[in-house]
């Protein structure tokens, strides 16, 4: 027997909210099945709550054939690229690899879709697969904060922000995992409003909509919620300045503080100085950089703020245990 809709407030629905919208979620090897199933499920349980099928989304792979995800779980789909019917948005679903088979039909797909007008959007790091495609050119994304590193030195010329998902004209990126809730709420908050949009979140146990201006956390000791808003302004600007550093007099003078402020602001929070953190967000960068790209170890040196390649040795040693050249050999 079907669940029966959940009481709420239903507001004035637009004439579009009266139609109902696809989507089209394009499948490659390895793709993140939670980042697909968080984004499918908003949808879901917006019906559930609309008491009607409004949503609707269907699967696709390069070949037509069944995918497998990174969990090693296989999943059919209902279309090979070449047949992809009339969807509002098309989304690709990319997880632990940009490399995989059929790749040049996938490509050649969204450029296809983009040629034609098509909204795209992105799942994890399903960016870097819409910018082989050029089709971020002129458009701000986001992509998952453990590639974003290889992306932007990859694609120099396309703005990507650290942020959990943007919207930016035709063109929906999210960075994975739960940001692929927030992300299809934005959707619904656009077509139904904030109140259905936060039944979603309620029945996901999802405390809080992000919105698009939210930073990813991007790793041990990044969740600031609750912490003092110019410690977060201060590590923002550490991370958007890892290649050339910003000195302590800098830093200090942002957040309006003194140095010594500073100091004391990071040790009560975070039990480590400024400038110990601020080493330590440079270095993950540079293993980012050493396993995501070919970059020489020099250069990924200096795009992390190292004029010496000795220093840089030692400090990434220190930090992690192993030189930048066996970080290189390993695989992941």
């Amino acid at each position: 027997m079907p669940m029966p809709p959940l009481a709420v407030d239903m507001p004035v629905m637009s004439d579009q909210s009266q139609g109902g919208r696809q989507f089209a979620f394009l499948l490659v090897d390895k793709f993140s099945m939670f980042s697909l199933a968080a984004a499918i499920d908003a949808f879901r349980s917006a019906n559930r709550l609309l008491g009607r099928d409004f949503y609707g989304w269907t699967t696709v792979s390069a070949d037509g054939e069944a995918v497998m995800a990174s969990n090693g779980i296989p999943l059919k789909v209902d279309y090979g690229v070449g047949d992809i019917p009339q969807v509002d948005i098309l989304f690709v679903a990319v997880g632990l690899s940009t490399e995989f088979p059929g790749k040049s039909k996938v490509l050649g797909a969204l450029r296809n879709w983009g040629r034609r007008g098509g909204a795209l959007g992105a799942l994890s790091v399903g960016s870097y697969l819409l910018a082989e495609a050029g089709q971020l050119e002129g458009y701000r994304c986001t992509i998952h904060w453990e590639n974003r590193a290889g992306f932007m030195e990859r694609f120099p010329d396309i703005e990507c922000t650290g942020n959990v998902y943007e919207i930016d004209r035709k063109r929906y990126t999210c960075a994975g995992g739960t940001t692929s809730i927030d992300l299809m709420l934005e959707i619904i908050r656009g077509d139904f409003g904030a109140n259905i949009a936060n039944g979603v979140a309620n029945q996901f146990q999802h405390e809080r909509i992000r919105s698009a201006g939210d930073r990813q956390r991007v790793g041990p000791e990044r969740d600031l919620t609750g912490k003092s808003e110019k410690l977060k302004k201060i590590v923002e600007l550490m991370a958007d300045n890892l290649d050339e550093p910003l000195s302590a007099v800098q830093l200090a003078k942002s957040a309006g503080l003194s140095v010594r402020q500073v100091e004391r602001l990071f040790l009560r929070h975070l039990t480590v100085t400024p400038g110990r953190y601020y080493m330590r967000l440079r270095l993950e960068r540079a293993r980012e950089l050493l396993r995501q790209t070919n970059m020489p170890i020099l250069d990924v040196a200096i795009a992390t703020g190292f004029t010496s390649h000795s220093y840089f040795a030692q400090s990434y040693r220190l930090q992690f245990g192993r030189p930048p050249s066996e970080e290189r050999r390993t695989t992941y």
